[in-house]
């Protein structure tokens, strides 16, 4: 079924000039490029510094917690309204305006004297991402041919989908080679160098609407974004039943159904024409970027432990052993629109989640303490590729499927979904882990000192931490925490293949029509 759009202002851009060259347009895909890049790098970046950030600011690990996740936090509620105001003040001012931001941010940030001022700064930061992200997507599709808009995409969700981790693999050389306050310095180079070329290259464009600005639905998805991230981030820590839990899923739920039916009343006017749902692109596009970044955000929970707590690696060498599958993710996903203007979209895309399912199911069958690395790489491999030729067509069908005065919205309905499934398979992934790993060890505490069993129960990094003090028991102790931790991860790695399973029986009979298909749509208009 086809939505038909009301009649849109040309995308234009302000002050004339048409179409750059060639060289032009790949100037601005840098430069939106390497925005994106420092937006991508510090949300997973201070992961690997929480013990040096307790111990200097005398904080909790919830405080810590708290100083990484509201990054996300206020970028994720706020993509949606800064993507929709950025289509209409303008883009490029609103691309400089977060550089600057996010910029300034984190250079406060890395001075910070204070767990309070770090809050402060990281909340800021996620203020100035939520400008940069939706428009360096939005850029792209407002600017480049339509010849060349799909490798461009490709290029952008490779970033988007790689960068986290070569994101942490900086981050953890810096930690390493130097101090985490250096952590915030990578963004801020990334931010000038963005700026520079944004000022020199990226072109101005913004749409021109008849309607006022849907306030209302800016504030009531903002609230719902909050309220759901919040569940998600915190459900493990404080518990899935905790009141704060159960309020905020409540105020969650409620302030998107609220969200819907009002933007169901203002129709043409409204933030998101919910309508277009209906739309095979928009939908499938929004799903299988749920479910391959929430896989992708949970397989992460569960490799670092491993390298880290069972193969007893370092930071660094832990990130280090992740970049072959996030190299494989983002050569595919440049590769990816080539493929689909091959085979069509549905069919990349289904080969795409074909692969990433075939990759959990390998690591799955494989893992094993004694197998080390090896076991699990094959199934790495095989995930960061499918996850490339998965994400490409999936961005590009969504952000195909809404008018291109409201490409700003698009962009950050990609993005809202892209964290959204972030948080979903992280709390998902990390509570099955958590869950398999408590049930295996338990049969295998026998004549383990009562305090050294309690501790090791809570997680396999405890187990090896606590073991010294197990007396003849320590090496049967770690032996037990890393087989557990192995049977919690084949657990978590075959709930996540299902997943993708599912995914792609919906693909394969509801994703994006194909070239013939959408032909005859076209036609029969």
């Amino acid at each position: 079924m086809t939505i038909n759009q009301p009649p849109q202002a040309a995308a234009a851009p302000v002050g004339g000039g048409g179409t750059p060259d060639a060289r032009r347009l790949r100037a601005i895909l840098i430069a939106v490029s390497i925005a994106l890049m420092a937006v991508i790098a510090s949300v997973s970046g201070l992961n690997v510094a929480q013990t040096q950030m307790a111990v200097e600011f005398g904080a909790s690990q919830t405080t810590v917690l708290w100083i990484i996740n509201v990054y996300t936090l206020a970028l994720a509620a706020l993509l949606l309204p800064l993507g929709a105001i950025g289509d209409r003040l303008g883009r490029k001012p609103m691309l400089i305006t977060g550089l600057i931001v996010f910029g300034a941010a984190g250079a406060v940030a890395g001075l910070a004297p204070s767990a309070g001022i770090m809050i402060a700064a990281r909340v800021a930061a996620g203020i100035g991402a939520a400008m940069i992200m939706p428009i360096t997507l939005a850029v792209i599709t407002a600017t480049f041919p339509e010849e060349e808009r799909g490798k461009a995409i490709g290029v952008w969700t490779g970033v988007a989908g790689g960068g986290g981790i070569l994101g942490m693999f900086l981050s953890a050389l810096l930690v390493d080679v130097a101090d985490w306050r250096w952590l915030f310095v990578l963004p801020v180079v990334l931010v000038v160098i963005a700026l520079a070329m944004t000022l020199k290259s990226v072109p101005n464009s913004r749409e021109r609407s008849a309607h006022a600005f849907d306030t209302i639905g800016a504030l009531v998805s903002t609230i719902a974004v909050i309220a759901l991230i919040f569940v998600l981030q915190e459900g493990p820590e404080r518990g899935w039943t905790a009141p704060i839990t159960l309020i905020s899923l409540a105020v969650g739920a409620l302030a998107a159904i609220a969200f819907v039916a009002w933007e169901l009343h203002r129709r043409d006017a409204s933030l998101l024409d919910v309508r277009l749902f209906r739309e095979r692109g928009l939908a499938a596009g929004s799903i299988t970027l749920l479910v391959v970044f929430g896989v992708q955000a949970g397989v992460a929970v569960v490799l670092f432990p491993f390298f880290q707590a069972v193969l007893g690696w370092s930071g660094l060498l832990s990130t280090v052993a992740m970049m072959p599958m996030a190299v494989m993710m983002m050569m595919a996903s440049g590769l990816a629109p080539k493929t689909a203007a091959k085979i069509g979209a549905r069919s990349t895309m289904t080969v795409g989640v074909a692969l990433a399912t075939l990759g959990l199911a390998l690591m799955a069958l494989f893992v094993s303490v004694s197998g080390g690395y090896p076991s699990i790489l094959v199934g790495m491999l095989a995930m960061g590729i499918g996850m490339g030729l998965s994400m490409t067509p999936s961005t590009e069908a969504i952000t195909g499927s809404l008018p291109r005065a409201e490409q700003g919205v698009a962009s950050a309905l990609n993005d809202v979904t892209r964290e959204f499934g972030t948080a979903l398979g992280v709390a998902m992934l990390g509570a099955l882990l958590a869950g398999g790993y408590r049930s295996a060890i338990d049969g295998r505490l026998d004549g383990v000192p009562a305090g050294a069993a309690d501790t090791a129960r809570e997680g396999v990094a405890n187990a090896v931490e606590v073991a010294p003090i197990a007396g003849d028991h320590a090496r049967d102790l770690i032996h037990a925490a890393q087989q557990s931790f192995v049977d919690g991860w084949r657990q978590s790695m075959w709930v996540g293949a299902a997943v993708m399973a599912a995914l792609l029986l919906y693909v394969a009979l509801y994703g994006p029509k194909l070239d013939a298909e959408a032909a005859d749509d076209v036609a029969a208009r």
